[in-house]
């Protein structure tokens, strides 16, 4: 299908196109992820047959979600359903690619930061037959930090250490958040970070986050860039309240963050870096590099309001 005019193929995230036809799915689901429940993988087989489709279904242990999803795409669908966590969709995005089959992301982990980006938190079900029956196609750029991919946002430095306070206190887990919250508050000013970008010139800041056009607040969804947001906190005080921002999810609303395009970049500091990348804890070297993907994965989305 040919796409519509309209911006330049160096545009992050295209206008959504209309009315792909869907005949051939392909559904994995991972049934022992958090936020599967025991009937689910039944439940999506169910609203599948409903639709004038083709469609296979796997279920694999945790181990084996990876080969499982090479083995969908192997036999060529017009849509993969994964259902899974955020490890688990990141690894979908990648592996589809911007030339393989539309990709649906459904809500089976603890944070489903792609999923939610995608759909918003509406019921599963209500996703896929919304999506079956009228979805859209929409290409949708992504980023990369030290070869690792992401596609809704990474955060950079100490201000990663909040993500696992955030997961203890969802769980409730209160003595585990307050011990992963001293962890955090002492690692607050211990490891600074230097960055520079096409754009900015080298600078010190305590953390760095990197927005996809998918979900950026700042930037028009046309802007061929990710969005940087320097996390430069001075006092506990500061250190405190964008903690509080980490536990609700929104640290940009943090009157110490600043933001600046950035298509590519390099980071660094005197230790290795932890980082979060879109719900991921990873520990990267004490040196990355940075790229942003202009196309980075098709998504079969709901038409615009």
């Amino acid at each position: 299908m040919n796409a519509a005019p309209g911006p330049s193929p160096e545009v992050i995230a295209s206008a959504p196109r209309a009315g792909p036809k869907i005949r051939r799915v392909a559904a994995v689901v991972n049934t022992l992820s958090r936020g599967v429940g025991p009937g689910d993988a039944d439940a999506l087989a169910q609203v599948l047959s409903s639709f004038d489709l083709e469609f296979d279904l796997a279920c694999p242990g945790p181990e084996a979600l990876e080969t499982a999803i090479q083995a969908a795409l192997d036999a060529s669908p017009d849509l993969l359903i994964v259902f899974a966590g955020d490890g688990t969709a990141r690894e979908a995005a990648r592996l589809c690619g911007p030339d393989g089959p539309l990709l649906a992301i459904l809500p089976g982990g603890t944070m489903n930061v792609l999923s939610h980006a995608l759909y918003g938190v509406s019921p599963w079900r209500e996703t896929v037959q919304n999506i079956l029956a009228e979805g859209v196609e929409r290409t949708l750029s992504g980023g990369e930090i030290a070869g690792r991919p992401f596609y809704v946002a990474a955060v950079l430095g100490s201000p990663a250490l909040w993500a696992p306070v955030r997961e203890a206190a969802r769980a409730m887990h209160w003595r585990t958040a307050w011990r992963r919250a001293r962890y955090a508050l002492s690692r607050a000013f211990a490891g600074h970070l230097r960055f520079q970008s096409d754009v900015q010139t080298a600078c010190r800041t305590t953390g760095l986050g990197l927005i996809c056009p998918l979900i950026s607040r700042a930037f028009d969804d046309d802007q061929p860039a990710l969005e940087a947001a320097l996390l430069d906190q001075r006092t506990i005080t500061e250190v405190i309240r964008l903690g509080v921002f980490s536990l609700t999810g929104d640290w940009r609303r943090d009157p110490s963050v600043a933001t600046t395009p950035c298509r590519r970049g390099r980071v660094w500091a005197r230790r290795r870096i932890p980082a979060i990348l879109d719900g991921e804890t990873f520990i990267l070297g004490r040196s990355v590099d940075i790229e942003f993907k202009p196309r980075a994965y098709r998504a079969l989305v709901p038409p615009p309001a």
